[in-house]
C-alpha cells in the first residue's frame, strides 16, 4: 500500500464548522480545496480541548490549523489557542501549525506563540487556493522529512514496484501467491512488508557488513542520538551483541571481571573466548530482589585481590589487567548504576568497561536518567578506558524483535579501530540482513531524536500513577481492616520535598517525575533493603514496577499468611496480562512505550478481582482452569485461598527463600574454565547427573534457575558448596509437591519422576 497524503490528515481547529456565515462559508471552501483538489484528508475540530485529547491518541497528522478566535466567539470555550500550541509542541516539534486569523488580530498573538508558528493564514485576505496550496506544500515537506535515512530509501525503493530477480526467493511476495497458505500469509502480513524484504545485491540500500551508504548514515544518526562515538546495527539480539564486544576485545587466557547477575549470552562469550572469569557478586535484600555489586569491586585494590586468590589465573598472568569488565545495568529489578560515579573509581586494572542495558535503551532520553547509563557524558578527569554498551532496542523501545545496537565510546587513551572491531561483527553478522529489521532502527532512532524526552515524561508519569494508584488502594483497604491485605510496590515509602516529609502516594506526581532524587537510594532511607548502599550510587528505575505480594516483610520475616507471587502471575495470564518475571513473593512488569492507562486500569481491575476471589475463596477450577484440568487430582477441590495457604506454607516450612538467599551469597569453587568445561561437552565427554547424586561433580554448563534468573552454578565449577545443592533440592521437591509450577531452568533437565539433572563431566 503506497501512502499518499491521505494517510496524513490535516486537523484544522475552529467551531466555524458548525455555523451559518461568511467565515464559516470559506473554511468550507478551504477544505473542498484541500480535499478535492489537493488530494489531501481534512479532519474538523471544534474546540482546543479536543484537539488537544486528539494529539494524545493519534500521531499521524500532516499539518494542523487552529483558529485564534474560538474564545472571542465561544466565551464557554475554557481553554486557548496558547495553551494548544504548547501541547502540541511538547509532543511534536516538527508537524507544520498554522493559526487562522485575521491581520487585526495579529497585534494580540504573543511573541513566544508567533515562534511556535510555520505562519499564518489570514482569513480573507488570502485565496482560497493560496492558503490551501501553502498548507499541502508544508504537509508535504514535513511527512518527507519525517523519513529517516535508511527507512526513507527503503520506502522509495519499495515504491518503485521493481522486478526482483534476486534473494529472497519469494521475490517481493509474489512467491507466496503460488499456494493457498503462501496467500494467507501475503494478506496476513500485508505487500509493503515483502516488497521491502529485499537483498544484499540492492546496492541503494548500502551494506551492513561494511556500514556504507543509507545504511551507515542511519548507525552514525543513532550514535549521535545515543551518546556514542559507533554505533552498529546488530540484527540477532543484544545476546549476540555481546558476542561481538567480547570476541573484539578478550582472547584465550584473557581474564574477565563479570557480573554474577550477567545475562547467560555473555557467560557463553566467556565459553567463546576461553577467558578466565572473576566474578562481582551483587548485593541480595530480605525479599529476595536484585541489588547492585559493590562499587568497590572496580577499584585496582579489589581486582587485585580477585586475580590474586583466583584459582584458574596461572601465576604469570595475574600481574596482566582486566581484559574486560561487564556490568549488567539496569538489573532485571531496575536497579541501575551511577555510571559516573563507577568511572570516577577507575584505576589503571580494567582495560574495556561493558554495559549490558539490554532493557535501558531509552535512558538518554530524560533527565531522569542522568549518569547513571553507559553511554553518558564523561565528568571524571581520570584515564578512562572504552565502554561498550549493548541495548536490545526491541524491548523497550519500538524495534522489530531481535532487532539491537551497540555503542561505543573511545576511551581517553584507548581508540577503537573500526576495521579491526568490524571483523568481529562480521564474523557474528549474517550476509542476509534482514532489511524491515533495519529500517525499525532507524524509526526508533528518530522517534526517540524528534519527541523521545516528552513520550519518556509520559510513560515516566503513568508508571509513578500506577504506583501511587497501588498504594492508595492498599492503604485504604488497610485503613478499613488494619488485618486487610493488598499488593504493596517496592518503592520510596515516603518523599522528602523541600524538607517536608509526605507519603508517597501523596507526594505531588510532578515531583517525583522530574526529580532523580527520590528514585536514588541511599543508607538513611531504607526502603531498598540494600542498607550498605553507597551514596548516589544506585537508583530505581521508577517505570519498571516490583510488585510485592503478602507473605513476607522487609526483614525477611515470612508471616502466617502469604500469597506465593507465581499463583498471581498465573492468574493475570488467564486475564490476558503477562509479566516480565516472577519471584517467590514478588512479580515485574515493564511500563513502556507500548504502556496506556487503559492497561493500567485492567490491570488494577484484575488484581482487586484476585484479591475478591482469593477472600471468598472461590474454587480453584474457576480461577486456574488450565491448572486443574492438567493436574485435576491435586487441585480439583481446592478454593484459591487454601491453595495460596498450602503453597505458602510449604515455602515457610522449608525454608525456600532462605535457602535461595543463602545460595546465591557463595560461589563454587572453580574448578575449570567455563570454555574448558564446554569442551567437554564437544568431545562427548559428559553425562547427566542427578540432583540428588550431583555433589563433587562438575557440571559442563551453566545452571540458571528462573527465578532469580541469574547463574547459580557455571559450567566448570564444582558443586561443593552446600548451600546451592540446599536449594536446588528444595527447589525440585517444591516443584514435586506442585505440579504446574516448575520453573524455567537453563541447562537442568528433569526425569520422568520429576527429579533434576545436569550434564556433568565424566569422572576418570
Amino acid at each position: 500500500m503506497k501512502i499518499t497524503k491521505k494517510s496524513w490528515p490535516i486537523l484544522i481547529v475552529s467551531n466555524q464548522f458548525q455555523n451559518q456565515n461568511d467565515e464559516s462559508l470559506r473554511l468550507k471552501e478551504l477544505v473542498n480545496e484541500l480535499e478535492n483538489i489537493y488530494l489531501c484528508k481534512v479532519l474538523p475540530c471544534l474546540s482546543y480541548d479536543d484537539a488537544a485529547e486528539l494529539m494524545q491518541s493519534r500521531q499521524d497528522f500532516g499539518a494542523i490549523v487552529i483558529d485564534w478566535d474560538i474564545n472571542r466567539n465561544n466565551p464557554k470555550e475554557p481553554s486557548t489557542p496558547s495553551i494548544l500550541l504548547s501541547k502540541i509542541r511538547f509532543k511534536n516539534a516538527n508537524i507544520p501549525v498554522f493559526l487562522l486569523t485575521d491581520w487585526i488580530e495579529t497585534g494580540d498573538i504573543p511573541i513566544d506563540v508567533m515562534n511556535s508558528l510555520s505562519g499564518c493564514l489570514w482569513k480573507t485576505s488570502d485565496s482560497i487556493e493560496f492558503v490551501a496550496g501553502k498548507i499541502e506544500k508544508f504537509l508535504f515537506k514535513y511527512v518527507r522529512d519525517l523519513y529517516p535515512p535508511f527507512f526513507g530509501m527503503l520506502v522509495k525503493y519499495a515504491e518503485e514496484f521493481k522486478y526482483s530477480w534476486h534473494t529472497p526467493g519469494h521475490m517481493g511476495g509474489t512467491g507466496f501467491l503460488r499456494s493457498p497458505v503462501g496467500t494467507a500469509m501475503y494478506k496476513f502480513f500485508g505487500e509493503n512488508t515483502f516488497r521491502s524484504d529485499l537483498s544484499i545485491s540492492v546496492s541503494e540500500l548500502g551494506s551492513l557488513l561494511d556500514h556504507s551508504g543509507v545504511v551507515g548514515e542511519s548507525e552514525r544518526n543513532s550514535a549521535k542520538a545515543f551518546g556514542a562515538d559507533y554505533t552498529y546495527y546488530v540484527l540477532n539480539g543484544t545476546s549476540n551483541v555481546n558476542q561481538v564486544i567480547w570476541r573484539s576485545q578478550i582472547v584465550q587466557d584473557g581474564i574477565a571481571l563479570v557480573d554474577r547477575n550477567c545475562h547467560k549470552s555473555v557467560n557463553y562469550a566467556m565459553v567463546i573466548t576461553g577467558s578466565h572469569p572473576i566474578y562481582m557478586v551483587p548485593r541480595r535484600n530480605k525479599l529476595g530482589i536484585m541489588g547492585p555489586v559493590r562499587l568497590s569491586e572496580f577499584t585496582d585494590e579489589s581486582i587485585i585481590a580477585k586475580k590474586k586468590s583466583s584459582k584458574l589465573i596461572p601465576d604469570e598472568l595475574k600481574e596482566n589487567p582486566i581484559d574486560i569488565a561487564a556490568l549488567t545495568n539496569s538489573t532485571y529489578d531496575g536497579v541501575c548504576y551511577n555510571v559516573s560515579k563507577i568511572r570516577s573509581v577507575l584505576g589503571g586494572q580494567i582495560k574495556n568497561l561493558h554495559f549490558d542495558e539490554a532493557w535501558f535503551a531509552y535512558a538518554r532520553f530524560h533527565k531522569m536518567y542522568e549518569d547513571f547509563y553507559g553511554m553518558c557524558e564523561i565528568k571524571t578527569n581520570n584515564p578512562q578506558p572504552p565502554t561498550f554498551v549493548g541495548q536490545s532496542t526491541h524491548k523497550m523501545l519500538t524495534a522489530f524483535s531481535q532487532a539491537s545496537m551497540l555503542h561505543i565510546k573511545d576511551g581517553s587513551d584507548s581508540k577503537i579501530n573500526h576495521d579491526e572491531f568490524n571483523e568481529s561483527y562480521m564474523m557474528h553478522a549474517s550476509t542476509s540482513p534482514q532489511y524491515n529489521m533495519i529500517a525499525s532502527l532507524d524509526v526508533a532512532t528518530k522517534m526517540m531524536q524528534d519527541n523521545g524526552e516528552s513520550l519518556m515524561c509520559e510513560i515516566i508519569k503513568i508508571a509513578v500513577m500506577l504506583r501511587k494508584n497501588v498504594a492508595k488502594i492498599s492503604r485504604e483497604i488497610k485503613h478499613r481492616d488494619s488485618a486487610d491485605w493488598f499488593f504493596d510496590i517496592w518503592q520510596p515509602k515516603e518523599v522528602n520535598i523541600e524538607g517536608i516529609i509526605s507519603k508517597f502516594e501523596d507526594a505531588d506526581i510532578n515531583y517525583l517525575i522530574s526529580n532523580q532524587s527520590v528514585w536514588v537510594m541511599n543508607k538513611e532511607d531504607n526502603w531498598h533493603g540494600f542498607g550498605d548502599i553507597e551514596d548516589d550510587y544506585a537508583m530505581l528505575d521508577p517505570i519498571k514496577l516490583t510488585f510485592i505480594t503478602p507473605g513476607l516483610d522487609a526483614n525477611g520475616d515470612i508471616a502466617d499468611f502469604g500469597i506465593p507471587a507465581a499463583v498471581v502471575t498465573s492468574f493475570l495470564m488467564t486475564e490476558g496480562i503477562v509479566c516480565e518475571k516472577t519471584d517467590y513473593y514478588s512479580f515485574l512488569m515493564l511500563n513502556s512505550l507500548g504502556t496506556t492507562k487503559a492497561k493500567q486500569e485492567t490491570l488494577l481491575t484484575s488484581l482487586l478481582r484476585f484479591k475478591r476471589l482469593h477472600d471468598i475463596n472461590a474454587p480453584l477450577s474457576e480461577v486456574l482452569p488450565s491448572l486443574v484440568e492438567k493436574y485435576p487430582q491435586m487441585y480439583k477441590d481446592k478454593g484459591l485461598r487454601e491453595h495460596c495457604e498450602d503453597l505458602h506454607q510449604y515455602i515457610k516450612e522449608h525454608d525456600l527463600l532462605a535457602k535461595m538467599l543463602k545460595a546465591l551469597g557463595n560461589l563454587p569453587t572453580q574448578s575449570m574454565n567455563p570454555a574448558d568445561a564446554y569442551k567437554q561437552v564437544v568431545k562427548k565427554n559428559v553425562e547427566f547427573v542427578e540432583y540428588d547424586k550431583i555433589e563433587n561433580r562438575i557440571p559442563a554448563v551453566m545452571s540458571v534457575p528462573y527465578p532469580p534468573g541469574i547463574p547459580i552454578v557455571m559450567g566448570g565449577e564444582l558443586m561443593d558448596e552446600e548451600s546451592i545443592l540446599d536449594y536446588l533440592r528444595a527447589r525440585q521437591d517444591f516443584e514435586i509437591a506442585f505440579p504446574g509450577y516448575e520453573s524455567d531452568i537453563h541447562g537442568i533437565e528433569r526425569t520422568e519422576d520429576k527429579k533434576f539433572k545436569t550434564m556433568c563431566v565424566k569422572d576418570k
